[in-house]
């Protein structure tokens, strides 16, 4: 007979087996149990859109904004490549074949400065006229016509309204750039014109 130590061992060895796997189905066990109590997800979080940018602020650039005060005001105004054009008629301003500025254009020029104040840009005033020759005493033609009207409108604009002369420009174009027909005497009295260019 061997002595015991000598004998082989059966089964003792993988013993802790047993308890490891037993260990393992209690966790098993317990997870499952608290996944069961915990409480359904009703409404998943939804992911957040992002804000749509605001659309930015429109911005008017200044002749433009000049633009729409003078025509709410009542005046023609509009916009070339020269800068915005003012045009006033003759009639509005001066009596036919003389350069002295009406006392009744008086509130429509006053209208006009509160635009030019708002900004720095050069002003030009251009006098226009008619083809049709004119003789008077104090003008041998529609050049110097037109040119006189100007000035005296650079005058007012600085002597009564403050406006620097350095900011202002007279020029004359007498029957060159008309707009309308001189055929007829509705387009000849559109042509008789002054031209304020508030220039870019």
């Amino acid at each position: 007979m061997k002595p015991s130590y000598l004998k082989a061992e059966t089964g003792g060895r993988d013993r802790w087996t047993v308890s490891y796997v037993d260990v393992l189905t209690i966790l098993l066990i317990f997870f499952i149990a608290v996944a069961a109590k915990l409480p359904a997800v009703a409404n998943p979080p939804q992911p957040v859109a992002a804000a749509a940018p605001e659309p930015a602020p429109v911005v008017k650039q200044p002749l433009e904004e000049a633009r729409e005060t003078l025509e709410k005001a009542g005046l023609e105004a509009r916009l070339e490549e020269r800068g915005l054009v003012v045009s006033l008629p003759q009639a509005i301003l001066f009596a036919a074949g003389d350069d002295r500025i009406s006392d009744d254009a008086q509130p429509v020029i006053a209208q006009i400065v509160e635009v030019i104040e708002t900004m720095p840009n050069h002003v030009v005033l251009c006098g226009h006229a008619d083809s049709k020759p004119i003789h008077n005493r104090r003008f041998k033609s529609n050049w110097e016509l037109s040119a006189a009207r100007g000035l005296r409108l650079l005058e007012l604009l600085t002597s009564k309204y403050g406006i620097e002369e350095s900011r202002l420009t007279v020029s004359s174009d007498g029957a060159n750039r008309p707009v309308a027909s001189n055929e007829t005497p509705d387009g000849r009295a559109v042509n008789r014109r002054v031209e304020i260019v508030i220039e870019k």
